[in-house]
C-alpha cells in the first residue's frame, strides 16, 4: 500500500492531490456520462454537438490524466487514525482496492468504516466514487451528499456531487457545481476551476444558454491556449448574439487558426446570415485544411453557385461527391450542370438519381427541362408528364410541358397545361402568347384573338419577335379590323 500519511482536518497539502485526484477520476466518469450524444449536423445545421462532445472528451483525458496512480502512490488521510482504531484497516484497505480498481471489494469496507466514523468526509467521498464506478448513481449521490453534509467547502466533493445530480437530471446539481467554481481544488487550481465551469457550462446549455456561455467563457479565461470553450460558448450566442459569437470563434481561430471545427463553426455562421463572400472564404481554408472533409466541398460548391462562379462550383461539387456520393449534392449539381448548359452531363446526373428514387417529380422536370434543351421534345412531354402526375400542384412543371406539348404539335395538351399552371402560378405575357398559338394551331380564331390581345397588352414591348407575330396573326385573324 506505500506509506500512510497522517494529517489533520485543518489542511489539505498537496500530497492530498494525489489521494483525492481518485475524484478527478470520478468527474471524468460523470462527464463521460452526462454528454450523451444528441442530434447534430456537421458543416450544417445542427450546431456543433460534436464539439461539445469533443470538448467534453478534452475534459475526461484531463481527469484521467490527473489520476493515474503513481507506482510509488502515497495514500492520504483526511483525518489522524489511530493505528489502534480496528477501522483503520477497512479504510487502508479499502483505498488499496480502489486503486485496484476492486469498486465491489471496497464497498462493504467503506460502509462498515462510515458506518464506524460517519464524520469522515473522506470516506464518505470514497464510497460515493465506488458507486459511481459500479453504476449505481443514486447510492452515489447519497454518499457525496453525506461527504459535502461534513465538509461543505471541499471542491472534489461539490464537483462530483453536481456532476452526479445533473447524470440523473436532478435541478440541484446546478447548486454544486457553482459551488465548485468557488472552492480552491486540491491540485491545479486553474485547471480544476475549468473543469468545474465546463460542466456547469453543460449543464445551463438547454434551460439557460446565456449563463451557460458564460460559464463556457470563465473557463476560456483560465485556459487561453484552449479554443473549445470559445467554440462552446459561439454555440450557444449563435442565435441572439450573433456578433458576440464571431467573436468567440475568431478567438478560437485566433488561438488555433487551423481548427477545422472553428472554420466549420464561422462557415456556418456566416451562411446563416447569408454572408455568403464570408462563407466562401472560409471555406476555401477549410478545404484546404481538410481536403477530405465531402462536406466542406460541397458547401463551398454551394457559395461557388451563389456567386455565379459556376466552373468551379462544379468541381468543388465533384470532389465533395467523390468522398460523400450524397444525393442532395449529387442533384444540386444535375442543376448546376443544367444551368451551364452542359446538357448530356445533366441527362445522366437525372438518370442515375431517377435509378434510385424513380417517384421524384421535381428530378422528373429536371430531366424534362434537359431534354427540352436538347431539342428531345417527345421525350421532354413524357417526362414532364410524369412529373405532374406525380405532384399535381407543380406550376412549373405545367409550364415546360406546355412547351414540349406545343413543339410536338400536341396543342390540346399544351392548352391544359397553360391552364393548370395558370392555378398555381401567376399568368404572364408568354402564358398568354401561348394559348394564342395553340389555339390558333386549333383554328379556334375568335379565342386565339382573345389571347393575342392580352399579350400585347402585357407584353409591354418585351418580346418583339413573338409582338410582331401576334399583330401580323391579328391581321390574319380578324381582317375587317
Amino acid at each position: 500500500m506505500g506509506h500512510r500519511v497522517r494529517m489533520g482536518t485543518s489542511k489539505i497539502s498537496c500530497v492530498l492531490d494525489r489521494a483525492f485526484n481518485r475524484g478527478e477520476r470520478g468527474g471524468s466518469a460523470e462527464i463521460a456520462e452526462t454528454t450523451s450524444p444528441r442530434n447534430t449536423s456537421a458543416v450544417s445545421a445542427n450546431r456543433l454537438r460534436s464539439l461539445r462532445l469533443k470538448a467534453f472528451a478534452g475534459a475526461l483525458l484531463g481527469f484521467a490524466a490527473a489520476s493515474t496512480p503513481a507506482q510509488d502512490h502515497t495514500t492520504v488521510r483526511h483525518h489522524k487514525v489511530d493505528d489502534s482504531d480496528p477501522a483503520a484497516a477497512w479504510l487502508t484497505q479499502a483505498e488499496t482496492d480502489i486503486e485496484k480498481q476492486d469498486y465491489a471489494g471496497a464497498e462493504p469496507l467503506l460502509k462498515k468504516y462510515t458506518g464506524a466514523h460517519p464524520d469522515s468526509y473522506s470516506a464518505w467521498y470514497d464510497l460515493g466514487y465506488a458507486y459511481r464506478a459500479l453504476g449505481r448513481k443514486y447510492e452515489a449521490i447519497i454518499a457525496f451528499r453525506k461527504s459535502v453534509a461534513v465538509r461543505a467547502d471541499v471542491f472534489e466533493s461539490n464537483l462530483n456531487l453536481g456532476l452526479t445530480l445533473a447524470d440523473t437530471g436532478q435541478p440541484e446539481a446546478e447548486q454544486f457545481l457553482r459551488a465548485a467554481t468557488k472552492l480552491k481544488p486540491s491540485g491545479d487550481a486553474a485547471r480544476g476551476h475549468k473543469r468545474a465551469w465546463m460542466a456547469l457550462g453543460r449543464l445551463l446549455e438547454a434551460t439557460k444558454p446565456a449563463e451557460a456561455a458564460s460559464a463556457y467563457e470563465q473557463a476560456a479565461a483560465l485556459d487561453p491556449k484552449d479554443p473549445e470553450p470559445h467554440l462552446l460558448a459561439g454555440s450557444l450566442l449563435e442565435k441572439d448574439q450573433p456578433t458576440e459569437a464571431e467573436k468567440e470563434y475568431k478567438q478560437a481561430l485566433g488561438i488555433a487558426p487551423q481548427n477545422s471545427d472553428a472554420l466549420t463553426a464561422l462557415t456556418n455562421l456566416y451562411m446563416g446570415q447569408k454572408r455568403f463572400s464570408d462563407a466562401e472564404s472560409v471555406l476555401r481554408k477549410l478545404v484546404v485544411l481538410s481536403p477530405n472533409n465531402a462536406s466542406a466541398h460541397l458547401q463551398l460548391g454551394r457559395m461557388l453557385i451563389i456567386s455565379g462562379k459556376k466552373e468551379e462550383a462544379a468541381a468543388e461539387l465533384d470532389a465533395g461527391l467523390k468522398l460523400d456520393p450524397d444525393p442532395k449534392a449529387q442533384r444540386d449539381l444535375a442543376d448546376l450542370y443544367s444551368e451551364m448548359g452542359k446538357t448530356e452531363q445533366a441527362r445522366q446526373a437525372y438518370t442515375a438519381l431517377l435509378g434510385t428514387t424513380p417517384n421524384d417529380a421535381s428530378l422528373h422536370h429536371g430531366l424534362g427541362r434537359v431534354l427540352l434543351k436538347e431539342k428531345k421534345f417527345a421525350d421532354a412531354e413524357q417526362e414532364l408528364a410524369r412529373a405532374v402526375q406525380l405532384k399535381p400542384d407543380f406550376g412549373d412543371a405545367y409550364g415546360d410541358l406546355a412547351i414540349a406539348a406545343s413543339e410536338t404539335k400536341d396543342y390540346v395538351t399544351a392548352i391544359k397545361a397553360m391552364d393548370m399552371r395558370a392555378r398555381y402560378e401567376p399568368e404572364t405575357p408568354i402564358s398568354y402568347f401561348f394559348r394564342a398559338t395553340a389555339y390558333d394551331h386549333l383554328h379556334d380564331s375568335k379565342t386565339a384573338s382573345k389571347y393575342y390581345h392580352q399579350f400585347l397588352e402585357t407584353a409591354s414591348g418585351k418580346y418583339p419577335e413573338q409582338e410582331w407575330q401576334a399583330k401580323h396573326r391579328l391581321i390574319a385573324l380578324e381582317p375587317k379590323k
